[in-house]
């Protein structure tokens, strides 16, 4: 964290000291913000932040002891503290309604934003879209690195809490910063803007997930765009060709546009002679102004190329060589969790655990990743375990039951539908009438028994679901034989 005096944090959240910290208004806090008090390092800064089981206000005077300077908090507690005033507008949505959440959260953005103001070599670079936000944020920060001090947390903190805890990471050093923001509707990327305002935004897809809350992918892309609207007239708009709706939202910036693709060489930034090794990996040839570089990533399925691409776009626009942005996508790992995470057992079935979240998008995607590997081993079979996509609306009953068709497409071996819900009912019947091997289980417990009593050597499995169905426990169980 930039380095701030506890009298700073007052101005800039538009606090007070209580009586303990006026006492210490000159200390400064030199270490990361933490909601966690066991994470908290000498010089950090403590947000109590209430929640639904515990309320951080409680932790207030052990987090002192643990090295906190202060606390950021809604309503004195023993110890010092910046208190901050109570909120204004609307409530963040996040399950934390309470005043005192809401007045935390609010001042915790004010500070990430008095943070992004006083660091003047800082570029931010907003990543969004229906699907890949995470992985691609993850490789950006790959490419970036190659060119200076970057931050970008691993996981998805993408919204109005996970946003300012993210931007304090950041500190005098920092060149970039890479910014994944989501929305829950229309209004809210705009919002994150405001925290973290982009020089450089990178749009993905607009697809179907979180239709339910959005109503329409006319509304999805509007909320998508808001990234782009946010960019200043010197500003850089990285765009995804091969989507119409994200091709459009050139039109709503006065910024430069920059488009990368898979598929048309008309694009800025394309990629030619894709071929995939025998786990997925891709490996391909990269184009950008003229001059072209053999990429070969790290990380699994074909879908991954176009997030690379994104990265190479984004990077070059931050002022990196071709050779540099290579070099960080040939050393790009997976650095976020149970997203096309791949294990190989001892006797060769390989697991593909891509558990953390689930749309239409990503579950074709990874089906296509799950036929490709098994197809290129001998006598292997491929299974795909597949949990309920979440928040699809009024259409996700039918979206379930589509992915039916590309399982027939890709010729998947074994289907183990988990979950005893509309969603995935609809996914077994109309997996049945279809002719397609499929099994009903009701939990992640029953889904790893189903494939553990069956697997052979050299099968792979594919786990897929969103966040809420935790399936990832299947793909730890069958790793582990």
């Amino acid at each position: 964290m930039l380095d701030f005096s506890v009298a700073e944090i007052a101005q800039i959240v538009g606090g007070r000291l209580n009586e303990q910290a006026e006492a210490i208004a000159e200390a400064r806090v030199t270490a990361p913000a933490e909601f966690d008090s066991r994470k908290l390092q000498p010089g950090s800064l403590f947000i109590a932040l209430p929640g639904e089981n515990v309320d951080g206000h409680d932790f207030a005077a052990s987090a002192i002891e643990a090295g906190a300077v202060c606390v950021l908090a809604a309503h004195d507690v023993d110890a010092p503290a910046v208190l901050c005033p109570p909120a204004t507008g609307e409530t963040t949505g996040l399950g934390l309604e309470h005043p005192d959440a809401q007045a935390v959260i609010q001042g915790l953005s004010r500070l990430a934003r008095g943070l992004v103001d006083r660091c003047e070599q800082l570029t931010v670079v907003g990543v969004t879209g229906s699907a890949g936000k995470t992985s691609t944020k993850d490789i950006i920060a790959s490419v970036l690195e190659q060119a200076g001090p970057t931050v970008a947390p691993p996981g998805s903190f993408n919204n109005e809490l996970g946003m300012p805890y993210t931007v304090l990471r950041c500190d005098a050093q920092t060149q970039f910063l890479v910014a994944e923001m989501s929305a829950r509707g229309i209004g809210h990327i705009a919002k994150l803007t405001q925290i973290a305002p982009p020089r450089i935004s990178v749009v993905l897809n607009v697809g179907s997930a979180h239709l339910g809350e959005f109503g329409s992918r006319e509304n999805i892309a509007i909320a998508k765009g808001e990234l782009v609207e946010a960019l200043p007239d010197d500003g850089v708009a990285v765009l995804n060709f091969d989507d119409d709706a994200v091709r459009a939202m050139a039109e709503r910036t006065n910024a430069r546009c920059v488009f990368y693709s898979t598929q048309s060489s008309q694009a800025d930034v394309y990629a030619t002679d894709i071929v995939l090794d025998e786990v997925a990996r891709p490996s391909f040839v990269l184009h950008a102004g003229g001059v072209k570089v053999p990429v070969r990533l790290q990380v699994f399925g074909e879908h991954q190329v176009s997030n690379a691409l994104a990265a190479a776009a984004a990077g070059l626009q931050a002022g990196l060589t071709l050779e540099q942005v290579a070099t960080g996508l040939n050393a790009h790992v997976a650095r976020s969790g149970r997203r096309m995470e791949v294990t190989t057992r001892p006797d060769g079935v390989t697991i593909i655990n891509d558990s953390y979240n689930s749309n239409p998008h990503s579950v074709r995607a990874g089906l296509a990743a799950l036929a490709y590997t098994a197809s290129a081993r001998e006598d292997a079979r491929s299974w795909a375990v597949l949990g309920q996509m979440g928040e699809l609306g009024d259409d996700a009953e039918a979206e379930h039951a589509d992915i039916v068709a590309t399982l027939q497409q890709l010729h998947i071996d074994r289907v183990v539908a988990v979950g005893d819900n509309p969603n995935m009912r609809a996914l077994v019947d109309a997996a049945t009438a279809a002719g397609v091997w499929v099994r009903a289980v009701p939990d992640a417990q029953a889904a790893a028994q189903t494939v553990s009593a069956d697997i052979e050597p050299r099968d792979v499995i594919l786990v897929k679901a969103s966040r809420s169905e935790a399936l990832w426990s299947v793909a730890d169980i069958v790793a582990a034989g």
